[in-house]
């Protein structure tokens, strides 16, 4: 066990100064994005296509794809709470691997859970093996009990996600969670950390996107779930 938490500790070490990128191999194929027309998922297209690396985007039809349009990238149009949606998403071309990076706004259906399970379950049924899902710090706890009607807004949102997690490493799938701190924007730093023990503090949207492809790239990652933060940062996140 001290010899799994030493490899953990240099591994994050090893992405926060930007070791990995030199000696893991190119993301090899075309990649499906889910919630890549903002935050994090914009940010991991971007990178993407800077490597010539093939990307579809699942937008929905009120999505903003203007960001997305100098980018060359195709398009799938549904709703990720639609499992026919997201199965069509998978049969639209021959997927390498796919990201999720869901969000929601409040007063909206949350896709934490019932988005990701459709992707998950679309995934396995396409024999695309590889996901990166997209969480949260705080999400995984030990607590599984459903939190009360009354319950804080994100102590709901933590439920969803860890069972969008749970369905998630239950597949079978060749899977990496990415739980962020607090989201911020700006450039990335490049001083973004992964890190398999509970970490508090936040980190720019675009440091997110370099991680998430970093792990892409790297077969070290599977069947992880990694903290997420910027070690040069604290606070809490901005909407």
């Amino acid at each position: 066990m001290a010899h799994i938490r030493r490899l953990a500790g240099l591994f994050a070490i090893a992405v926060g100064l930007g070791m990995l990128s030199g000696g893991a191999a190119a993301v090899d194929g075309p990649v499906l994005v889910f919630g890549g027309t903002s935050g994090c998922g914009l940010e991991t297209v971007k990178l993407l296509r800077q490597q010539d690396v093939p990307v579809t985007v699942f937008v929905r039809p009120t999505s903003n794809r203007e960001p997305l349009e100098p980018l060359g990238v195709s398009y799938v149009v549904g709703d990720a709470m639609n499992a026919a949606d997201v199965d069509a998403a998978f049969a639209s071309g021959s997927f390498t691997a796919v990201v999720s990076s869901l969000g929601g706004r409040r007063g909206e259906p949350r896709p934490d859970y019932e988005g990701n399970r459709n992707i998950t379950d679309a995934a396995k049924d396409a024999r695309v093996s590889r996901v990166i899902q997209v969480s949260a710090i705080g999400a995984g706890a030990p607590s599984r009990a459903k939190p009360p009607e009354d319950a804080g807004f994100m102590r709901k949102v933590m439920y969803e996600k860890t069972r969008g997690e749970d369905h998630l490493i239950a597949s079978g799938l060749d899977y990496t969670l990415i739980r962020p701190g607090g989201l911020r924007n700006g450039p990335a730093t490049g001083t973004g950390m992964m890190t398999e023990d509970y970490v508090e503090g936040s980190i720019n949207r675009a440091d997110v996107g370099l991680l998430i492809v970093q792990a892409l790239e790297d077969d070290a990652t599977i069947g992880k779930a990694y903290n997420v933060i910027d070690r040069n940062m604290r606070g809490s996140f901005e909407e």
